[in-house]
């Protein structure tokens, strides 16, 4: 699945992370930094290269990782930030 933050939708890498803003409503959210890259997964190969990613720098199984994954994946969507 093809994901990329909605065009009014501004992303800023922090010492603990990232920061999303939404440009519309001027709410932010604070990603810490696991989230963070995932997301970062998330928008260069989808759910399958952030799997990856978090097996590889967490010692967690793929099962765990992929429902993480979804999840951020699922929040993300319903607050409007990414579009698929």
């Amino acid at each position: 699945m093809s994901v990329r933050l909605r065009a009014d939708v501004s992303t800023t890498d922090t010492d603990n992370g990232a920061v999303l803003l939404d440009l519309r409503s001027g709410r932010y959210w604070q990603l810490n930094p696991s989230a963070a890259m995932v997301l970062r997964a998330l928008l260069d190969g989808g759910v399958e290269d952030a799997v990856r990613r978090l097996t590889e720098a967490y010692a967690v199984p793929v099962e765990r990782a992929r429902d993480d994954a979804g999840a951020l994946l699922d929040q993300l969507v319903r607050a409007g930030l990414v579009v698929s």
